[in-house]
């Protein structure tokens, strides 16, 4: 196997560092951008072309899906962190058997929450006040879905080996390829086969399950350092325990955040089939608004993580910086751009005249409190590369779920209005964002960077 020297990976212990995360973030950013247009395309295509019930069904299921593969993503998390640590350390037996380990253990788990994915759909969705009008689709959407959640398992393990070691390129590349091939299945299945959103469904899982095979026949015949091999494909106690404690706290938050998020889509669906599809069209779009961010924290995640390896904390407390000043400003261009064509945006998925009030009114109520992600999502990345990955997950299970929870729970019986329930999400990320900066000051980069 090659060393850590390649024209595959990035090494970001060097370097110019807005230079250096601005090369690793785009390529996630237009990944990211790729990977939404799965559940985005659709959403588009069955508001469009089967109906404003078939939409909510498909929108209304996205907490349920966080919540299934939340903690697979954890494990892609933490593995992708222990990996660039020793990817900057130059710690090649250890990067290797970090990659088998989480590749073995990820194909195991993926086809254990496929089985109780399927299994739970009913009751999930029941929970969740789901409209009669839209439940049986929703089920029917979310259990073929959970049984293709294998080939979700090999683009998000593959994609996370890959950008340990600063590769963000190649995995963009393919989510490329496979985001064209789900549009196409859309169309197919939709119009041609007239499968509505069974059809949708399967179009998903195909395209997931191509790019996420693309990318481990590319590692199963590489000669680098992080190359998998059928004889090495076995699980390491101690390395398994280590891509645990760095990356289950991130996926019990996101699976845990996510669940709750079905009790605030139950307020929402209280509000009738209607405000249902309305809020989905929110969360696809919102997603969008996140993406920039998103994208920095993982670059942030990977930067910090590869610098902790190398031992260079002075230069890990310049990148946080660097990340979270160009993750703001590239946010607040995205979110005035939605913002101004609200309306235009919401009739893409559907023209409803219930659906578009809905629609417009989540997204003008929400979208402008979206830049207080940028600190929450950059710091959290920043704080698990350096391996505290319980500190974030403590705050945000705290804000995301316990304190939203009850906002929740006292505005409902002190108003029927719906922008005070709408706003849920902002009260939150505001409380996150409060508590992450108190931590930060607190505590302090020095010191917790002096723990390396």
């Amino acid at each position: 196997m090659s060393d850590v020297r390649s024209s595959t990976v990035r090494d970001m212990t060097e370097g110019s560092i807005w230079k250096e995360l601005t090369a690793f973030a785009l390529p996630l950013l237009a990944g990211n951008i790729f990977q939404q247009l799965y559940n985005t395309v659709d959403s588009v295509v069955v508001g469009n072309f089967v109906g404003a019930d078939a939409l909510g069904a498909v929108t209304s299921t996205i907490p349920i899906v966080i919540t299934l593969i939340g903690l697979f993503i954890g494990l892609t998390m933490g593995a992708s962190i222990l990996i660039s640590q020793y990817f900057g350390a130059k710690d090649i037996p250890n990067l290797r058997k970090s990659t088998h380990t989480a590749v073995f253990s990820g194909v195991i788990l993926s086809l254990m929450i496929s089985g109780i994915g399927y299994l739970i759909t009913p009751w999930l969705l029941r929970m969740m006040n789901t409209p009669e009008s839209v439940m049986r689709e929703a089920v029917v959407y979310l259990q073929i879905y959970s049984l293709g959640l294998f080939g979700s398992m090999l683009y998000n393990m593959g994609s996370a080996i890959l950008r340990a070691v600063g590769d963000s390129k190649r995995p963009l590349y393919f989510l490329i390829l496979s985001s064209i091939l789900n549009i196409i299945l859309d169309l197919v299945f939709v119009l041609q086969f007239e499968s509505g959103v069974a059809g949708v469904a399967y179009a998903t899982i195909i395209s997931q399950f191509v790019s996420g095979a693309i990318i481990f026949w590319i590692l199963f015949h590489s000669d680098e350092c992080h190359s998998l091999r059928m004889r090495e494909m076995k699980i390491d106690g101690k390395i398994l325990k280590r891509v645990i404690a760095l990356g289950f706290p991130a996926g019990f938050q996101m699976a845990l955040t996510s669940f709750s998020n079905v009790f605030v889509q139950s307020y929402i669906n209280s509000y009738g089939a209607a405000s249902t599809a309305g809020w989905g069209i929110y969360a696809r779009v919102d997603a969008f608004v996140t993406l920039p961010t998103q994208s920095m924290a993982m670059a942030v995640t990977t930067f910090v993580g590869q610098n902790a390896g190398a031992r260079k904390p002075e230069r890990i407390k310049r990148g946080v910086k660097t990340g979270l000043a160009i993750s703001t400003g590239i946010s607040l261009c995205v979110i005035a751009t939605i913002y101004l064509f609200t309306r235009q945006i919401v009739e893409l998925f559907n023209d409803d005249a219930q659906v578009l009030y809905y629609g417009v009114l989540f997204l003008r109520l929400n979208c402008p409190f979206d830049p207080l992600n940028v600190n929450n999502q950059v710091q959290a990345g920043a704080l698990r590369g350096v391996g505290d990955a319980k500190t974030p997950m403590l705050i945000m299970l705290f804000s995301f779920v316990l304190f939203r929870q009850i906002y929740l729970f006292v505005i409902s019986r002190l108003t029927s209005s719906i922008y005070f329930i709408a706003i849920g999400y902002p009260v939150g990320w505001f409380v996150c964002c409060a508590l992450m900066y108190v931590h930060i000051f607190r505590i302090g980069w020095d010191r917790m960077i002096s723990k390396l």
